[in-house]
């Protein structure tokens, strides 16, 4: 097994020797192995592409949505929407923690899990009674396990746990952003007003990157933009239509970040990137194959990433970025 500390193969019921994420369904056994944590839910908080896709397939009926996230919970032991396949993540209290745990947390420590629900035994005990089903923010009671090898943050004194959450949600994005982008190089951001879009371009202006071109589906989400001074330039437009995605934007990036949480976008990313730039997709509702397959058939020579949602000092930067940054806490405020 790589590493020192349990990656849950222990947790794995179906199908076996395969890791939590790729499980059909874990053992949510309250009883903790020795670097295990035991955490008492407060919240859950399903990822943008999972909830979008949860309330069209039950047209926005709150009470249907509710019992869809129940059934999933129960049937894999875990919050794994089978369409999208992402999950979101947690806010709750240590309630135990295994003598050899590494994750360095105690006893009443309030923490945001910063690994996916859908790697995460889960037990919801409640039926969720507290939720209307209509935002992604689910009130919860039950429990949640950690393993040795997840990450979770403490979370910070000096900000509201619910703007502290909506942060850590999407902290991989602007930490990537910083390692991939260098000074000088002009970036286009998709999905630019939503929480990891206005992170992604702080980032990209404190690495030194410019011009920074914003893309929004909208109006209101064009002024929203352009009122939070992140972008140089902020371009309205439907990034699923790529012909119409390029002609938008004032030139050909040398990185672009798709951070919308809406299918069909692959192919509008790459044609908005310079041949030998990057592309870089944090959107759970990216299609890889599509990505790939796309790039090919464009004959684009492009290196795409993956934004896996980890980079050492993911959570302090992005905290960091929220508290020096006006334009990305009005952009968090205009979506409260």
């Amino acid at each position: 097994m790589p590493g020192d500390y349990s990656i849950g193969l222990g947790r794995v019921v179906a199908p076996r020797g395969v890791l939590p994420q790729a499980a059909e369904r874990l053992d949510a056994d309250p009883r903790i192995g020795d670097d295990e944590v035991r955490v008492r839910l407060e919240w859950l908080n399903l990822d943008a592409a999972s909830y979008r896709q949860l309330a069209g397939e039950h047209g926005g009926d709150g009470a249907r949505i509710r019992a869809e996230v129940l059934r999933i919970v129960a049937a894999r032991g875990k919050m794994h929407n089978p369409v999208t396949g992402s999950g979101g993540m947690l806010v709750g209290v240590v309630d135990e923690v295994g003598p050899r745990s590494p994750l360095g947390l105690g006893p009443g420590d309030r923490v945001a899990s910063l690994v996916s629900l859908t790697l995460t035994p889960l037990v919801i005990s409640d039926g969720l009674r507290r939720w209307d089903g209509r935002s992604e923010r689910i009130p919860a009671e039950g429990h949640a396990i950690l393993f040795g090898r997840s990450i979770a943050a403490v979370l910070p004194d000096d900000l509201p746990a619910e703007t502290a959450l909506a942060v850590l949600d999407v902290c991989g994005a602007p930490a990537l952003t910083a390692r991939v982008v260098r000074p000088g190089q002009a970036v286009t951001v998709i999905g630019a007003s939503g929480k990891s879009g206005s992170l992604t371009l702080a980032a990209a202006r404190r690495a030194g990157a410019g011009p920074l071109v914003g893309v929004v589906p909208d109006a209101r989400q064009a002024a929203l933009l352009g009122e939070s001074g992140l972008a140089d330039v902020v371009v309205e437009a439907d990034a699923r239509d790529p012909v119409g995605l390029a002609a938008a934007v004032p030139g050909p990036a040398d990185v672009t970040v798709v951070c919308a949480d809406v299918p069909g976008c692959e192919h509008g990313a790459i044609l908005c990137t310079r041949q030998g730039g990057t592309v870089v997709f944090f959107s759970m509702a990216t299609s890889f194959s599509a990505a790939a397959l796309g790039a090919e058939g464009l004959a684009a020579d492009v290196t795409m990433l993956i934004g896996n949602g980890y980079v050492p000092g993911h959570a302090d930067h992005a905290l960091d970025l929220y508290r020096a940054e006006a334009g990305v806490r009005r952009l968090y405020e205009a979506r409260a």
